[in-house]
């Protein structure tokens, strides 16, 4: 191997592979003393050096002085003199051979025996690279996908991005750009992988950080974050300066800042509460939008908290599918129970509330609904305690207006699963009399 072809193999590989010429040059030494010692013309103490700056290709071999030469690993007293004056019989010296030499030796060196040592050492720099690089946002593009995992090229390095640290919502393809953090870094044994992810809650805070620079400067300190990757974050920050608004700062002016997070997240939805070490003001901040009417510290059972909420705000509280509660649960570290809040107040009140309820569910003018009201009939399972005609006679309704109201009752009853009262024992005796004269 000549120093031009030395220099264009390594300037190959510094290019095309992203190795460190270091790393190169030291791997192509190893690769030729390995296969060196192979040859039986040459001993285990072979050595080949090659020279930093000018890439000269040295080769060494030591040997024992002997009387005579006999084999491998020999050299004469007289031969080895020469070289150093001073040497005796039994010691050993290092040779350099002539380059020619090289060229046998060469010759049996495979080139998968170099890329060997070149991929170990990639691997080996990926490793390093990336273990230092963990909690670091990436950008890559896809190169291929694979049963919803998906491979990801940053720089020269595949990473993987794979299923269980996917947002489910998202759908890649080959050559889309994608952004996400270095969640963990294996040393396996084909090699070190690089997993990525876009579903874990340092994702947030690190999106946070890149668009916040109040967060960047430490100004202002994510507390914790609590996510249902895809739907909805919830995110709890403070300030120890007085004069910064640390949700304001996150929100950003007209919501900028936030609405770029929210756009890389694919409109996942984003809720940003103020910290507070006082567990109650979290709790409330945190189920936010819902009002609250109280909440109370379990005494019996620790880190629990009890929710009150009218009727109305109850849903709001819980959150579709439970997720408002179960993240503020996550994001307070605090166990969340919501329960909704008795029914009290003035009979005036509960007599517009039953007026309101009624005119809604049977979109009804307010003045019919007054009658049904001050008739007793406060609700639907009031009206169907008695039969129709019952119910036109203590209304006042006429028979269109008795009988709409009537049946839209047993509609409602019906879909919401709401026991019907059954006939009298009267009422079906008569009926089976009416089809026996039929």
């Amino acid at each position: 191997m000549t120093k031009n072809d030395l220099a264009t193999v390594v300037q190959w590989i510094e290019r095309d592979r992203g190795v460190d010429r270091e790393i190169v040059l030291t791997a192509i030494e190893q690769a030729i003393q390995q296969s060196a010692r192979r040859n039986p013309s040459v001993t285990n103490d072979f050595r080949v050096e090659i020279d930093r700056k000018t890439l000269a290709l040295r080769i060494f071999d030591t040997m024992v002085v002997n009387d005579e030469e006999t084999g491998t690993g020999f050299i004469t007293l007289a031969r080895a003199r020469k070289l150093d004056p001073n040497i005796q019989i039994d010691d050993t010296i290092e040779i350099e051979l002539p380059a020619q030499f090289l060229g046998r030796i060469t010759a049996q060196m495979t080139r998968q025996l170099i890329l060997q040592k070149i991929h170990d050492a990639e691997r080996s720099m990926v490793y390093t690279e990336f273990k230092n690089r963990i909690g670091e946002i990436v950008s890559g593009t896809v190169t291929a996908v694979s049963k919803r995992d998906v491979f990801v090229l940053v720089g020269k390095t595949e990473m993987i991005l794979p299923a269980k640290e996917r947002v489910s919502s998202e759908d890649f393809q080959v050559g889309d750009s994608v952004r996400a953090i270095v969640h963990k870094v294996k040393s396996e044994a084909n090699g070190p992988s690089v997993i990525l992810s876009r579903a874990s809650n340092e994702f947030i805070r690190q999106l946070f950080r890149l668009e916040v620079s109040e967060i960047a400067d430490g100004v202002v300190e994510i507390m914790s974050v609590a996510r249902d990757p895809g739907y909805r974050t919830k995110i709890a920050v403070r300030t120890h300066d007085e004069n910064v608004d640390p949700v304001g700062a996150c929100v950003g002016l007209r919501g900028a800042r936030v609405r770029n997070i929210v756009t890389e997240l694919g409109n996942e939805k984003i809720d940003i509460v103020r910290w507070s070490s006082d567990i109650k003001s979290f709790v409330t901040q945190a189920l936010a939008p819902a009002k609250l009417e109280s909440i109370e510290i379990d005494p019996d059972y620790p880190s629990t908290v009890h929710v009150t909420v009218s009727p109305k705000e109850y849903s709001i509280a819980i959150g579709k599918r439970g997720q408002n509660v179960r993240l503020t649960t996550k994001l307070t570290g605090w166990h969340v129970d919501v329960a909704k809040a008795l029914q009290f107040g003035t009979f005036e009140d509960q007599k517009a509330a039953a007026i309101k309820t009624l005119a809604e569910t049977f979109s009804i003018p307010t003045s019919q609904a007054t009658r049904l009201v001050n008739a007793g009939f406060l609700s639907i399972d009031g009206i169907l305690d008695t039969d129709e005609a019952g119910f036109r006679a203590a209304t006042g309704f006429d028979e269109v207006t008795a009988s709409g109201i009537y049946a839209a009752a047993q509609a409602v009853a019906e879909i919401t699963g709401m026991e019907i009262p059954s006939a009298s024992a009267d009422e079906e005796y008569a009926g089976d009399n009416s089809e026996g004269e039929e």
